[in-house]
């Protein structure tokens, strides 16, 4: 591999893992947080897999927001990326683990796992590689 396909790459995995922690952290419960860093302007999330809407950041965020607020902890993994370069346009998969923690009535707690990949569709743009299009594809929960 060449060193800017390398670099390509990284800045890829870059974007998918500064998604996963604007998700995790209190920016995005906060309403703090810019999309601009991770999606184009056109961009569109699809979480229908989990029940979810398909529609801009914003909408999309806001019923991650919402679905959060039943947990009192949360945490994405992010494991493999796979990533496909095709000139200023790529396809990634990323495998994602992501283990939440309610609280029950009695205080006691437990855990709820979902795992499944995030499909990002990517293009490069003035400010480098921002995702397009994302799908939340779960693939089993626990």
């Amino acid at each position: 591999m060449e060193l800017p396909e390398l670099a390509d790459r990284e800045e890829i995995r870059a974007v998918i893992t500064r998604y996963t922690r604007l998700v995790d952290s209190d920016a995005l419960d906060s309403g703090q947080y810019d999309p601009s860093q991770v999606f184009t302007d056109d961009a569109t999330l699809d979480y229908s897999s989990a029940g979810g809407p398909v529609d801009t950041p914003a909408v999309t965020l806001a019923w991650v927001r919402e679905m959060k607020s039943a947990f009192a902890r949360w945490q994405h993994l992010i494991g493999q990326v796979d990533i496909t370069l095709d000139g200023d346009t790529a396809r990634a998969t990323a495998y994602l683990t992501n283990p939440m923690v309610a609280t029950n009535p009695d205080g006691t707690e437990t855990v709820i796992e979902v795992g499944g990949y995030y499909h990002h569709e990517l293009v490069r743009t003035a400010d480098g590689w921002r995702s397009r299009h994302m799908v939340d594809e779960l693939v089993w929960t626990r």
